[in-house]
Protein backbone atom coordinates (compact mmCIF):
# COMPACT_ATOMS: atom_id res chain seq x y z
CA UNK A 1 0.00 0.00 0.00
CA UNK A 2 3.05 2.10 0.50
CA UNK A 3 4.29 1.58 -2.58
CA UNK A 4 1.20 2.25 -4.37
CA UNK A 5 0.78 5.47 -2.14
CA UNK A 6 4.32 6.88 -2.74
CA UNK A 7 3.71 6.67 -6.63
CA UNK A 8 0.78 8.14 -6.82
CA UNK A 9 1.29 10.77 -4.73
CA UNK A 10 2.07 13.38 -7.41
CA UNK A 11 -0.55 12.35 -9.42
CA UNK A 12 -3.23 13.07 -6.50
CA UNK A 13 -2.09 16.29 -6.11
CA UNK A 14 -2.45 17.13 -9.61
CA UNK A 15 -6.15 16.89 -8.44
CA UNK A 16 -5.78 19.26 -5.68
CA UNK A 17 -8.95 21.73 -7.60
CA UNK A 18 -11.08 18.37 -5.96
CA UNK A 19 -12.56 15.05 -7.38
CA UNK A 20 -15.69 15.41 -5.00
CA UNK A 21 -18.83 16.92 -5.86
CA UNK A 22 -22.42 16.81 -5.29
CA UNK A 23 -26.07 18.77 -6.50
CA UNK A 24 -28.86 20.49 -5.36
CA UNK A 25 -32.08 19.36 -6.26
CA UNK A 26 -33.32 20.59 -9.58
CA UNK A 27 -37.29 20.73 -10.36
CA UNK A 28 -38.20 18.71 -13.52
CA UNK A 29 -34.32 17.69 -13.87
CA UNK A 30 -32.23 14.90 -13.54
CA UNK A 31 -30.15 14.19 -11.24
CA UNK A 32 -31.99 14.54 -7.71
CA UNK A 33 -28.56 14.15 -6.26
CA UNK A 34 -25.23 13.24 -7.32
CA UNK A 35 -21.90 12.91 -5.79
CA UNK A 36 -18.50 11.79 -5.77
CA UNK A 37 -15.48 10.95 -4.10
CA UNK A 38 -11.71 10.21 -4.55
CA UNK A 39 -10.35 8.17 -1.50
CA UNK A 40 -6.45 7.65 -1.85
CA UNK A 41 -5.81 5.61 0.91
CA UNK A 42 -6.02 7.77 4.15
CA UNK A 43 -7.37 10.69 3.21
CA UNK A 44 -10.38 12.04 0.56
CA UNK A 45 -8.58 13.87 -2.28
CA UNK A 46 -9.14 17.70 -1.22
CA UNK A 47 -11.53 19.81 -2.94
CA UNK A 48 -12.39 23.89 -3.70
CA UNK A 49 -16.05 22.58 -4.32
CA UNK A 50 -18.58 23.39 -0.92
CA UNK A 51 -19.58 21.61 1.11
CA UNK A 52 -16.19 20.46 1.49
CA UNK A 53 -17.02 17.99 5.01
CA UNK A 54 -17.47 14.24 3.09
CA UNK A 55 -15.74 11.73 5.20
CA UNK A 56 -14.48 8.62 4.61
CA UNK A 57 -13.75 5.90 7.94
CA UNK A 58 -12.74 2.93 7.56
CA UNK A 59 -14.29 -0.10 9.82
CA UNK A 60 -13.69 -3.48 9.53
CA UNK A 61 -10.86 -4.56 7.05
CA UNK A 62 -11.81 -3.24 3.77
CA UNK A 63 -14.96 -1.68 4.93
CA UNK A 64 -15.68 2.22 4.29
CA UNK A 65 -18.37 4.52 5.67
CA UNK A 66 -18.50 7.53 3.44
CA UNK A 67 -20.70 10.38 3.87
CA UNK A 68 -21.93 12.66 1.47
CA UNK A 69 -23.06 15.69 3.12
CA UNK A 70 -26.29 17.41 1.85
CA UNK A 71 -26.56 14.44 -0.81
CA UNK A 72 -29.85 12.33 0.67
CA UNK A 73 -31.54 11.00 -2.00
CA UNK A 74 -34.36 8.55 -2.27
CA UNK A 75 -32.95 5.27 -3.69
CA UNK A 76 -30.36 5.87 -6.35
CA UNK A 77 -27.47 3.61 -7.43
CA UNK A 78 -23.52 3.31 -6.31
CA UNK A 79 -20.47 2.67 -8.53
CA UNK A 80 -17.22 1.64 -7.03
CA UNK A 81 -13.78 0.85 -8.34
CA UNK A 82 -10.33 0.12 -6.67
CA UNK A 83 -7.38 1.61 -7.35
CA UNK A 84 -4.63 -0.61 -6.37
CA UNK A 85 -1.32 -2.02 -8.92
CA UNK A 86 -2.32 -5.15 -6.88
CA UNK A 87 -5.39 -7.32 -7.48
CA UNK A 88 -8.37 -5.55 -5.28
CA UNK A 89 -11.97 -4.90 -6.58
CA UNK A 90 -14.36 -3.04 -4.37
CA UNK A 91 -18.28 -3.37 -3.89
CA UNK A 92 -21.28 -1.56 -2.74
CA UNK A 93 -22.29 -2.71 0.67
CA UNK A 94 -25.50 -0.35 1.33
CA UNK A 95 -26.55 3.04 1.15
CA UNK A 96 -29.40 5.54 2.12
CA UNK A 97 -30.34 8.96 3.36
CA UNK A 98 -29.40 10.03 7.00
CA UNK A 99 -31.35 13.39 7.68
CA UNK A 100 -29.70 15.99 4.86
CA UNK A 101 -26.61 13.61 4.09
CA UNK A 102 -26.37 10.32 2.12
CA UNK A 103 -24.45 7.45 3.85
CA UNK A 104 -22.54 4.95 1.79
CA UNK A 105 -20.78 1.58 2.89
CA UNK A 106 -17.97 0.31 0.44
CA UNK A 107 -16.31 -3.32 0.86
CA UNK A 108 -12.99 -4.14 -1.09
CA UNK A 109 -11.20 -7.32 -1.67
CA UNK A 110 -7.87 -8.87 -3.12
CA UNK A 111 -8.13 -11.35 -5.24
CA UNK A 112 -8.87 -14.74 -3.52
CA UNK A 113 -12.17 -12.29 -1.74
CA UNK A 114 -9.76 -11.43 1.39
CA UNK A 115 -10.77 -7.81 2.56
CA UNK A 116 -8.64 -5.27 2.24
CA UNK A 117 -8.38 -1.52 2.15
CA UNK A 118 -7.81 -0.22 -1.17
CA UNK A 119 -7.80 3.37 -2.46
CA UNK A 120 -11.03 3.34 -4.39
CA UNK A 121 -13.28 6.29 -6.36
CA UNK A 122 -16.98 5.34 -5.50
CA UNK A 123 -19.98 7.20 -7.39
CA UNK A 124 -23.75 8.09 -5.87
CA UNK A 125 -26.23 8.97 -8.31
CA UNK A 126 -30.22 9.33 -8.30
CA UNK A 127 -32.92 10.88 -10.40
CA UNK A 128 -37.01 10.41 -10.42
CA UNK A 129 -39.27 11.43 -12.91
CA UNK A 130 -40.49 13.97 -13.96
CA UNK A 131 -37.59 13.97 -16.36
CA UNK A 132 -36.60 17.26 -18.85
CA UNK A 133 -35.30 16.33 -22.05
CA UNK A 134 -31.67 15.90 -22.20
CA UNK A 135 -29.42 15.72 -25.83
CA UNK A 136 -28.61 11.71 -25.32
CA UNK A 137 -30.00 9.06 -23.26
CA UNK A 138 -29.49 8.27 -19.40
CA UNK A 139 -31.04 5.34 -17.29
CA UNK A 140 -30.11 3.36 -14.36
CA UNK A 141 -31.23 -0.40 -12.33
CA UNK A 142 -30.66 -1.44 -8.87
CA UNK A 143 -31.61 -4.80 -8.82
CA UNK A 144 -32.79 -7.85 -6.77
CA UNK A 145 -30.83 -11.14 -8.02
CA UNK A 146 -34.94 -11.74 -8.37
CA UNK A 147 -35.09 -9.37 -11.15
CA UNK A 148 -37.10 -7.16 -8.53
CA UNK A 149 -36.12 -3.14 -8.90
CA UNK A 150 -34.66 -1.40 -5.75
CA UNK A 151 -34.62 1.72 -7.96
CA UNK A 152 -34.81 3.04 -11.54
CA UNK A 153 -34.81 5.16 -13.96
CA UNK A 154 -35.15 6.01 -17.73
CA UNK A 155 -35.10 9.78 -19.03
CA UNK A 156 -37.46 8.35 -22.07
CA UNK A 157 -39.48 7.27 -19.35
CA UNK A 158 -40.16 4.07 -20.25
CA UNK A 159 -39.97 1.33 -17.93
CA UNK A 160 -36.57 -0.54 -17.32
CA UNK A 161 -36.57 -4.38 -17.01
CA UNK A 162 -34.23 -7.15 -15.56
CA UNK A 163 -34.26 -10.89 -16.01
CA UNK A 164 -32.75 -13.60 -14.47
CA UNK A 165 -31.26 -16.00 -16.68
CA UNK A 166 -28.43 -18.89 -16.09
CA UNK A 167 -26.52 -18.21 -12.57
CA UNK A 168 -25.57 -15.25 -12.25
CA UNK A 169 -26.86 -13.44 -15.30
CA UNK A 170 -29.51 -11.10 -15.77
CA UNK A 171 -31.16 -9.55 -18.89
CA UNK A 172 -31.48 -5.89 -18.54
CA UNK A 173 -33.55 -3.51 -20.64
CA UNK A 174 -33.40 -0.08 -20.94
CA UNK A 175 -36.39 0.06 -23.78
CA UNK A 176 -37.02 3.62 -25.37
CA UNK A 177 -33.01 4.64 -25.12
CA UNK A 178 -32.75 4.12 -28.66
CA UNK A 179 -29.26 4.85 -30.73
CA UNK A 180 -27.78 3.56 -34.17
CA UNK A 181 -26.56 0.25 -32.91
CA UNK A 182 -24.89 -2.04 -32.83
CA UNK A 183 -23.58 -0.62 -29.70
CA UNK A 184 -23.73 3.00 -27.99
CA UNK A 185 -22.50 4.67 -24.94
CA UNK A 186 -21.47 3.38 -22.01
CA UNK A 187 -22.06 1.16 -19.03
CA UNK A 188 -21.12 0.24 -15.24
CA UNK A 189 -22.05 -2.18 -13.45
CA UNK A 190 -21.24 -2.92 -9.74
CA UNK A 191 -22.13 -5.90 -7.12
CA UNK A 192 -24.20 -5.38 -3.90
CA UNK A 193 -23.44 -7.53 -0.96
CA UNK A 194 -21.93 -8.00 2.21
CA UNK A 195 -19.98 -10.51 0.84
CA UNK A 196 -17.54 -10.57 -1.51
CA UNK A 197 -18.93 -10.16 -4.91
CA UNK A 198 -18.41 -8.34 -8.42
CA UNK A 199 -19.95 -7.28 -11.56
CA UNK A 200 -19.43 -7.00 -15.28
CA UNK A 201 -20.87 -6.37 -18.48
CA UNK A 202 -21.06 -9.82 -20.40
CA UNK A 203 -22.55 -8.74 -23.43
CA UNK A 204 -24.81 -5.31 -24.74
CA UNK A 205 -26.63 -4.13 -28.02
CA UNK A 206 -28.41 -1.14 -29.19
CA UNK A 207 -30.83 -0.29 -31.03
CA UNK A 208 -34.22 1.44 -32.45
CA UNK A 209 -35.72 -0.93 -29.18
CA UNK A 210 -33.09 0.84 -26.19
CA UNK A 211 -30.61 -0.83 -25.09
CA UNK A 212 -30.21 -4.81 -23.72
CA UNK A 213 -27.47 -5.56 -21.45
CA UNK A 214 -26.40 -9.34 -20.09
CA UNK A 215 -25.35 -8.73 -16.57
CA UNK A 216 -23.32 -11.60 -14.66
CA UNK A 217 -21.45 -11.65 -11.58
CA UNK A 218 -19.29 -13.82 -9.43
CA UNK A 219 -18.03 -14.67 -5.93
CA UNK A 220 -14.56 -14.66 -4.89
CA UNK A 221 -13.42 -18.18 -6.45
CA UNK A 222 -14.72 -17.06 -10.00
CA UNK A 223 -18.57 -19.02 -9.83
CA UNK A 224 -20.98 -17.31 -10.81
CA UNK A 225 -23.62 -15.71 -7.76
CA UNK A 226 -27.05 -14.57 -7.38
CA UNK A 227 -26.60 -11.34 -5.85
CA UNK A 228 -28.14 -7.68 -5.51
CA UNK A 229 -26.13 -5.33 -8.36
CA UNK A 230 -26.09 -1.39 -10.05
CA UNK A 231 -26.43 -0.74 -13.57
CA UNK A 232 -25.71 2.80 -15.72
CA UNK A 233 -26.09 3.18 -19.21
CA UNK A 234 -24.77 7.02 -20.42
CA UNK A 235 -25.11 7.95 -23.96
CA UNK A 236 -24.12 11.68 -24.93
CA UNK A 237 -24.47 12.48 -21.66
CA UNK A 238 -22.54 12.13 -18.33
CA UNK A 239 -22.93 9.32 -15.97
CA UNK A 240 -24.97 11.35 -13.83
CA UNK A 241 -27.28 12.84 -16.24
CA UNK A 242 -28.25 16.27 -16.81
CA UNK A 243 -30.70 18.39 -18.13
CA UNK A 244 -28.28 20.50 -20.02
CA UNK A 245 -25.18 17.97 -20.32
CA UNK A 246 -21.57 19.16 -18.89
CA UNK A 247 -19.43 20.22 -21.46
CA UNK A 248 -16.77 17.60 -20.18
CA UNK A 249 -17.48 13.59 -20.14
CA UNK A 250 -15.68 11.29 -22.14
CA UNK A 251 -16.09 6.98 -22.52
CA UNK A 252 -14.66 4.21 -24.08
CA UNK A 253 -15.31 0.61 -24.08
CA UNK A 254 -12.61 -1.34 -25.42
CA UNK A 255 -13.87 -4.15 -26.32
CA UNK A 256 -12.92 -7.40 -25.24
CA UNK A 257 -10.53 -9.71 -25.60
CA UNK A 258 -8.47 -6.59 -26.18
CA UNK A 259 -8.83 -4.66 -29.66
CA UNK A 260 -10.39 -2.12 -31.24
CA UNK A 261 -12.92 0.21 -29.08
CA UNK A 262 -16.66 -0.82 -29.83
CA UNK A 263 -17.56 2.53 -28.43
CA UNK A 264 -15.63 5.76 -28.38
CA UNK A 265 -17.15 9.14 -27.19
CA UNK A 266 -15.53 12.85 -26.00
CA UNK A 267 -18.11 15.48 -25.50
CA UNK A 268 -15.49 18.16 -26.64
CA UNK A 269 -16.35 19.88 -29.91
CA UNK A 270 -13.07 18.91 -31.66
CA UNK A 271 -11.07 17.02 -29.33
CA UNK A 272 -10.88 13.75 -31.21
CA UNK A 273 -11.14 10.08 -30.63
CA UNK A 274 -9.84 9.03 -26.83
CA UNK A 275 -6.90 7.31 -26.94
CA UNK A 276 -5.70 3.96 -25.75
CA UNK A 277 -2.39 2.17 -25.98
CA UNK A 278 -0.91 -1.28 -24.13
CA UNK A 279 0.93 -0.40 -21.30
CA UNK A 280 1.84 -4.15 -20.69
CA UNK A 281 -0.26 -7.41 -19.96
CA UNK A 282 -3.47 -6.31 -18.65
CA UNK A 283 -2.73 -2.81 -18.50
CA UNK A 284 -4.13 0.15 -20.78
CA UNK A 285 -2.85 3.35 -20.61
CA UNK A 286 -5.97 5.98 -21.83
CA UNK A 287 -6.28 9.60 -22.95
CA UNK A 288 -9.43 11.34 -22.84
CA UNK A 289 -8.53 15.17 -24.66
CA UNK A 290 -9.42 18.60 -23.04
CA UNK A 291 -11.87 16.74 -20.53
CA UNK A 292 -9.21 18.18 -17.74
CA UNK A 293 -11.66 20.29 -15.92
CA UNK A 294 -12.16 19.22 -12.42
CA UNK A 295 -13.74 18.07 -9.42
CA UNK A 296 -13.71 14.55 -11.90
CA UNK A 297 -14.29 11.14 -11.10
CA UNK A 298 -13.21 8.00 -13.07
CA UNK A 299 -15.20 4.49 -13.07
CA UNK A 300 -14.55 1.17 -14.67
CA UNK A 301 -15.93 -1.75 -15.03
CA UNK A 302 -15.34 -5.34 -17.05
CA UNK A 303 -16.19 -6.14 -19.92
CA UNK A 304 -16.61 -10.01 -21.52
CA UNK A 305 -18.30 -13.54 -20.06
CA UNK A 306 -15.39 -14.67 -18.16
CA UNK A 307 -14.28 -13.71 -14.32
CA UNK A 308 -11.87 -11.07 -15.04
CA UNK A 309 -11.87 -8.56 -13.27
CA UNK A 310 -10.53 -4.42 -13.75
CA UNK A 311 -9.69 -1.14 -11.60
CA UNK A 312 -7.14 1.55 -11.76
CA UNK A 313 -3.94 1.05 -11.21
CA UNK A 314 -3.42 4.50 -9.91
CA UNK A 315 -5.50 7.77 -9.63
CA UNK A 316 -6.15 9.68 -12.86
CA UNK A 317 -4.18 12.23 -13.08
CA UNK A 318 -4.54 15.66 -15.67
CA UNK A 319 -1.92 16.72 -18.05
CA UNK A 320 -4.06 20.52 -19.18
CA UNK A 321 -5.56 19.89 -20.93
CA UNK A 322 -5.75 16.43 -21.28
CA UNK A 323 -7.00 13.95 -18.51
CA UNK A 324 -4.60 10.73 -18.31
CA UNK A 325 -5.74 7.17 -16.73
CA UNK A 326 -2.36 5.52 -16.06
CA UNK A 327 -3.59 2.47 -15.79
CA UNK A 328 -6.22 0.45 -16.29
CA UNK A 329 -5.19 -2.93 -15.21
CA UNK A 330 -7.05 -6.41 -15.40
CA UNK A 331 -6.88 -9.47 -13.83
CA UNK A 332 -8.16 -13.27 -13.95
CA UNK A 333 -9.92 -14.54 -11.04
CA UNK A 334 -6.91 -15.25 -9.38
CA UNK A 335 -5.17 -12.05 -9.36
CA UNK A 336 -3.04 -12.60 -12.80
CA UNK A 337 -2.44 -9.57 -15.20
CA UNK A 338 -4.85 -10.40 -18.41
CA UNK A 339 -5.75 -8.58 -21.50
CA UNK A 340 -9.25 -8.45 -21.61
CA UNK A 341 -12.58 -6.19 -22.30
CA UNK A 342 -13.35 -3.12 -20.15
CA UNK A 343 -16.02 0.19 -19.99
CA UNK A 344 -14.36 3.31 -18.80
CA UNK A 345 -16.25 6.99 -17.81
CA UNK A 346 -14.99 9.97 -17.35
CA UNK A 347 -16.77 12.89 -15.67
CA UNK A 348 -16.47 16.48 -14.40
CA UNK A 349 -18.76 17.77 -12.67
CA UNK A 350 -18.88 21.10 -15.55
Amino acid sequence: MMRLLARGATLLMALSAGALAWSAPASAAMPDRFAFVLWNGSATVATGTTPSATTVVTGPPGRYRIVFPGAAAARGVVHVTAINDIPHWCQANTWGPSGVDEIVYVDCYKAGGTPNFTPFTAFFESSSPPSAAITGHFGYVDAQPTGALVSSFNSAGAPNTVTPGAPGQWLVKFPGLATPGPVDGSLQATAVSATAARCKVFKWSSGAAGQTVLVGCFDASGAPVNTRFTLTYQWQTSLYGAKIPPKYFGYLWNAPPLGPAATNFNSVLGAGANGIASAGLGLSLLKFPQLAVTPDTVQVTAAGPTSDFCGLNTAWFHFPPDTVVRDVNCFTNAGAPVNTGFLISVNSQF
